[in-house]
């Protein structure tokens, strides 16, 4: 599935599924705020969330600790809120890449079907 950078790259159900890997992916480099956090993901090939789905996103990875969240001060204007990725996140997102990359494999090559699989179809 191939559409400009505001829509997902693939179908909407696997972006939905792998948003918060996506998110703490996209933070790994350094702080974001969250239109940082948005852009990145357009960049990715996500899409570019709506505020309504990537705040409250942002809140549970947040509350799970794996993302840390500060105020930063604007010179002019309102502050905004800069996300981190913690340590705990850190861990997080190398075992949800092991995981999507063990679930690639597994669809890449049927040789990795558990026994009894087959039969049972």
């Amino acid at each position: 599935m191939t559409s400009d950078a505001s829509h997902p790259r693939w179908p909407a159900a696997w972006a939905r599924a792998a948003l918060g890997t996506a998110v703490l992916a996209a933070v790994e480099p350094g702080p974001l705020h969250g239109y940082g956090i948005a852009g990145a993901l357009e960049r990715r090939g996500f899409g570019r969330p709506k505020g309504g789905s990537l705040y409250p996103l942002l809140a549970a990875l947040e509350e799970d600790g794996a993302l840390a969240a500060a105020w930063e001060p604007a010179s002019a204007g309102p502050g905004r809120r800069t996300y981190t990725l913690t340590e705990a996140g850190r861990g997080r997102l190398a075992r949800e890449r092991q995981d999507w990359s063990a679930l690639a494999a597994v669809l890449r090559s049927d040789a990795n079907e558990p026994e009894g699989t087959a039969d049972d179809r």
